[in-house]
């Protein structure tokens, strides 16, 4: 009963100040939400666990430019919010 609220006789000023501190706890965490780092290198092999594809499909699709990939001497690395922008235009 702790978190409860009972709504017999309460006073509506009460019940907007209750709504105001969910209101401000749903902000809080989009808020936390956006902080994420999304910006961060993915190897390839990273790259294929997250998108859970072979690791030929990975170089066919870069290959193709349907993602980008970043190089250091012979590496590849892969930016997380870029993939996510990939996925996210197949969406429409």
């Amino acid at each position: 009963m702790k978190n409860s609220i009972l709504l017999e006789n309460i006073k509506s000023e009460l019940l907007l100040q209750k709504f105001d501190e969910i209101n401000n706890r749903f902000d809080d965490l989009k808020k936390s939400i956006g902080k994420q780092p999304t910006d961060e290198l993915m190897t390839r092999k990273e790259t294929c666990e997250y998108l859970k594809i072979d690791s030929s499909t990975l170089w066919a699709w870069t290959n193709k430019g349907k993602v980008s990939c970043f190089g250091i001497a012979n590496r590849r690395y892969y930016k997380k919010s870029e993939l996510l922008e990939c996925l996210t235009l197949l969406k429409k």
